[in-house]
């Protein structure tokens, strides 16, 4: 369930499982040989213009988000979750009518040192 509130002038586009091999990691073997990173993105954007005009100019289009949320993932590596989350976030702001923005990142190959299905970072950003 997403942290963001909907509401007059706040609803939400969701895009969940966003998925690449990215090279992210504090390991050796992690930026070798990559893994599997996959990303929920939550976007609160004020869609009652759309909905008048019909127009994808009058709101975000989902399908860049993705392919920028991709890119990030798929991109140049950091060492820490964190770092990767914040610049997906980032991104994700910058596209004209994003008012806030959760991230939820999965790396369901995490070396923890014990049985686990995934690890899970999210984020909560606003525009200033």
């Amino acid at each position: 369930m997403s942290a963001l509130v909907a509401g007059a002038g706040r609803d939400l586009i969701e895009v969940h499982g966003i998925r690449a091999r990215g090279h992210h990691g504090v390991l050796e073997s992690e930026r070798v040989t990559g893994q599997i990173f996959i990303a929920d993105v939550v976007l609160a954007v004020d869609t009652r213009s759309a909905a008048g005009s019909d127009d994808l100019a009058d709101t975000v289009d989902y399908s860049q988000v993705a392919q920028a949320v991709y890119a990030e993932l798929a991109g140049e590596p950091v060492d820490l979750i964190e770092t990767l989350a914040e610049r997906i976030a980032t991104r994700c702001l910058a596209f004209a009518g994003v008012q806030a923005v959760e991230i939820a990142l999965h790396k369901p190959e995490a070396p923890v040192g014990v049985p686990a299905s995934d690890v899970v970072l999210r984020i909560l950003r606003e525009r200033a």
